[in-house]
């Protein structure tokens, strides 16, 4: 019997299924892969925001990432919403004898603005989380947080993450998430930045559909999804991508939240 690799996430739970966990369990799936999840934080929230957030204790969630680790072949970490300083602790510790990829994406406020990260976690983050990475995964805001600087066109965004890889180099790129970059333009770019290689870029439509809920952690968990399938970087970012378009094409005549606006993505494949 083959022994099938799992992709682990490491997230928050959403109560109405748009992001995090669920999201990320629902695009591993779409895309073939078997997901596991330890989940960091416990949220209320839906379409209209973030009502409340219960981070777990940093020994449950050690418990939990040991048990996949115990029992599965993880060649890959997915990372989401971490919550405080104590989980990052924790997460950082766990990682430095992981022998696999980790993609974080630094989820640091939900796409209504709540922030998801306490701001005194912030050092925690850059200091001990990031130098364990390989593949950080930023919005444009995040990126801004992350390196300090401003940006306000795509090169900006670039400089940025080429300042970040210089400062960890055990990083293997950083893909740049583009869709709140320059809103007003027809087009959403998206970057792959990898130390001494030319930059790819990820041109597509901007699609008009109310509900993204949940855009992030899915673009993010379908990169780590189609790595570990066996793709190298670019093909992955090319094809997480593509996925985004097919999805949120997917849903924009459908609404599963009825306010009909911030509503969840339909992880439905055509």
């Amino acid at each position: 019997m083959l022994l099938q690799p799992t992709l682990l996430s490491i997230a928050g739970s959403d109560s109405s299924g748009g992001a995090g966990i669920q999201a990320d369990l629902k695009t591993m799936t779409s895309i073939g892969v078997y997901g596991a999840a330890a989940i960091t934080c416990l949220t209320v929230q839906n379409s209209h925001g973030v009502q409340e957030i219960k981070p777990l204790s940093a020994d449950f969630i050690r418990a939990q990432i040991r048990a996949v680790l115990e029992d599965h072949d993880v060649t890959h970490i997915k990372i989401g919403m971490t919550g405080n300083a104590q989980i990052l602790h924790c997460l950082a510790s766990l990682l430095h004898p992981f022998t696999g990829e980790v993609i974080y994406d630094p989820v640091l406020a939900s796409t209504t603005g709540d922030s998801l990260l306490k701001i005194d976690a912030l050092s925690a983050l850059k200091e001990e989380l990031l130098p364990v990475i390989s593949y950080l995964t930023p919005n444009t805001s995040e990126l801004q947080l992350i390196s300090n600087k401003s940006i306000a066109t795509g090169n900006d965004a670039i400089d940025c993450a080429k300042l970040l890889l210089n400062k960890y180099p055990q990083m293997k790129a950083i893909v740049v998430k583009g869709g709140h970059l320059e809103e007003s333009d027809l087009n959403v770019y998206d970057f792959l930045v990898q130390p001494g290689e030319t930059v790819c870029e990820s041109k597509r439509t901007r699609l008009q559909n109310p509900n993204l809920h949940g855009t992030g952690c899915t673009y993010s968990s379908a990169l780590a999804s189609y790595l570990c399938i066996g793709n190298d970087v670019v093909t992955a970012f090319m094809m997480a991508g593509e996925y985004m378009d097919k999805i949120i094409k997917a849903g924009q005549n459908k609404s599963a939240a009825t306010s009909r606006s911030n509503g969840p993505l339909l992880h439905f494949l055509p």
